[in-house]
């Protein structure tokens, strides 16, 4: 049954790594309009640290920070994140999911549908998606219109010798590159802007350097460089847009912690309208499709 939160919801936090500490659990902290329920980690040593960092309670069980919450924000990787948000949703609780939803498009086509099944709401946190700069861009390029071709890279220098980023020990982004980490950044603003991918081609480049070909269904083609691999002289993110406009380029954002306040506005919103967020489970989930196709075909070719 769908929880109908009071007038301060409750919000719990699943994960307990670098995303979660310098993000998500600030963030609930400081929300005016929430009440930070609790975090649960699979290190119970970590929730208990970074709950006491943020004056919360730490849960050993997952389902106990379930039914003492109205929403939960998830930070974990993909596919661990894929059957906890579907039991939370079970539970009652409305979701805030990391991107990808999952790094396969069955478990993503079932947690979107877990989720639409307890009728609860959700919110894929795309950090261009609700960072100020960015998603009042995406907004105004969308009404303008007439756009015939996307650009876009982001070159990470994660994995570049010499990284002392904390992300650099995630294993699922190891594992999975750029084209998961940031691709789907790049995919939440072209969707919006230029509409549902129609065909996709993928090649490989050096380490995990994807190069993305894209046909969208309003005749634009666009393209996306992603890697976590880049020399760090070389590290930058950016997107531009060429149409009957001249060429608009995206403007930089100030980090993530901002954006990911708006994503928990936006969660309120649906819940309280009952009208889902544009960027919901259901669009994680045809992010991670479109991905997932473009894994394919490198594989076919190259190992990954």
């Amino acid at each position: 049954m769908t929880k109908l939160p009071g007038a301060k919801p409750r919000i719990g936090l699943l994960g307990t790594g670098p995303w979660a500490g310098r993000t998500h659990a600030p963030a609930l902290a400081a929300h005016p309009e929430v009440e930070f329920s609790g975090v649960w980690g699979r290190r119970p040593e970590a929730a208990e640290a970074l709950a006491a960092a943020s004056g919360t309670t730490a849960y050993a069980d997952v389902d106990a920070l379930f039914a003492a919450s109205d929403a939960v924000a998830v930070a974990l990787p993909p596919d661990v994140q894929a059957p906890l948000v579907a039991r939370a949703a079970a539970a009652g609780c409305h979701v805030i999911l990391d991107k990808p939803v999952a790094t396969s498009a069955a478990t993503a086509r079932a947690t979107a549908d877990a989720v639409t099944a307890a009728g609860v709401a959700s919110v894929v946190f795309c950090t261009l998606r609700f960072a100020g700069p960015t998603a009042r861009w995406i907004d105004e390029q969308t009404a303008r219109g007439g756009w015939f071709l996307g650009e876009a890279h982001w070159l990470g220098s994660l994995f570049a010798p010499g990284s002392d980023s904390a992300y650099a020990a995630s294993p699922w982004r190891r594992e999975k590159g750029g084209l998961w980490d940031v691709g789907p950044h790049v995919l939440s603003v072209y969707l919006p802007v230029l509409g549902d991918v129609t065909e996709v081609t993928c090649v490989a480049g050096p380490a995990d350097t994807r190069h993305l070909v894209l046909r969208h269904t309003s005749g634009a083609s666009s393209t996306a460089t992603l890697t976590l691999s880049a020399p760090p002289a070389a590290a930058e993110a950016a997107l531009a847009l060429h149409g009957e406009h001249g060429r608009a380029v995206m403007p930089g954002w100030d980090g993530a912690l901002g954006a990911f306040g708006s994503a928990v506005d936006a969660l309120l919103a649906a819940i309280r309208t009952g009208r889902p967020h544009p960027c919901d489970v259901r669009f994680g989930a045809r992010l991670t499709e479109i991905l997932a196709e473009a894994e394919e075909q490198v594989a076919a070719v190259v190992p990954v």
